[in-house]
């Protein structure tokens, strides 16, 4: 995929209600497609608060099934907008089974593909094992009339391989929508070292790729119902960074922001015959990789 687009990005802070979430994040796409936005890209799981940092069976009543209204909701906002839209919803796909899933939209409104959230953390603050089971979708590019998009989820930007699989299978882009932020105990000195590790590992799969990376992450800070801890501050710091790491947009770390970039996905090539990481792979001498761990 050769040429420039605009790519939309929409950094917010969630609300308990579900229906002011999505009339204001409504209000961002529209303002966005107004200023020639082709592809919006959106936070991880931006129809609520997020409910991982308790394990509280009730929180499954967020769920939606992909037959119902909010998928309606999505399709419209897309073809009304003449826009592809990247969104992340809690998926209830049968009794008692969910996922964390991402679902692209057409610029006429039809369902472009999906992606199930594959790596799924159990940290304090941040208990998705107990809500999602892990995707079974591999990892695959979807198909849009801006590009094959590599959509992956949050935890998903801490593993290579992920990323790698993607690009591999002719990704144009690596996408991530983002819930992380810091949780109150950490230091000041701790919180910095996260969210420059969260960075720098995300230019790094550019880098390898030789891909633009769009990573959409909320901001502001998010109560822990039980008041075991002080909750989460969550970062912000949505990016954009080009295929040689470079960092074409940064969002602040605690205000809300709408920003529209424009990306040359011919650098790809360009950056690739500079430095053909993919030609000089050892495919003959990768076969640990689908171990655990090796003794």
């Amino acid at each position: 995929m050769n040429g420039k687009i605009k790519v939309g990005i929409i950094q917010q802070q969630k609300s308990a209600d579900i229906n002011e979430n999505r009339q204001r994040l409504a209000q961002g796409v529209e303002q966005l497609s107004q200023k020639g936005a082709q592809l919006i890209v959106n936070q991880e799981l931006h129809d609520t608060l997020y409910f991982c940092q308790t394990e509280d069976p009730t929180n499954c009543e967020l769920a939606i099934t992909f037959d119902s209204e909010s998928l309606d909701f999505y399709s419209r906002l897309a073809s009304d907008n003449n826009i592809v839209l990247v969104t992340s919803l809690f998926e209830r796909r049968a009794p008692g089974l969910y996922h964390n899933t991402a679902i692209v939209f057409e610029k006429d409104g039809s369902v472009a593909g999906k992606y199930r959230k594959m790596h799924i953390p159990d940290d304090p603050a941040y208990y998705e094992k107990f809500y999602f089971t892990p995707g079974d979708m591999g990892f695959n590019p979807i198909q849009t009339s801006v590009g094959k998009l590599g959509v992956l989820i949050c935890w998903d930007q801490w593993y290579p391989e992920a990323a790698r699989l993607m690009a591999l299978k002719g990704a144009d882009l690596l996408i991530y929508p983002t819930a992380i932020g810091w949780e109150s105990s950490d230091t000041e000195a701790e919180k910095e070292r996260q969210r420059d590790a969260w960075i720098t590992v995300q230019r790094g799969h550019a880098v390898a790729n030789g891909l633009h990376v769009i990573t959409v992450n909320r901001v502001g800070e998010e109560a822990d119902p039980t008041q075991r801890t002080g909750g989460i501050k969550f970062w912000g710091t949505s990016f954009v960074a080009g295929p040689q790491g470079e960092l074409i947009y940064q969002a602040s770390d605690n205000k809300e922001e709408i920003a529209l970039i424009d990306i040359d996905l011919s650098r790809t090539e360009t950056v690739r015959k500079w430095w053909p990481f993919l030609r000089d792979r050892r495919i003959d001498a990768y076969d640990g990789l689908n171990k655990r761990f090796i003794d």
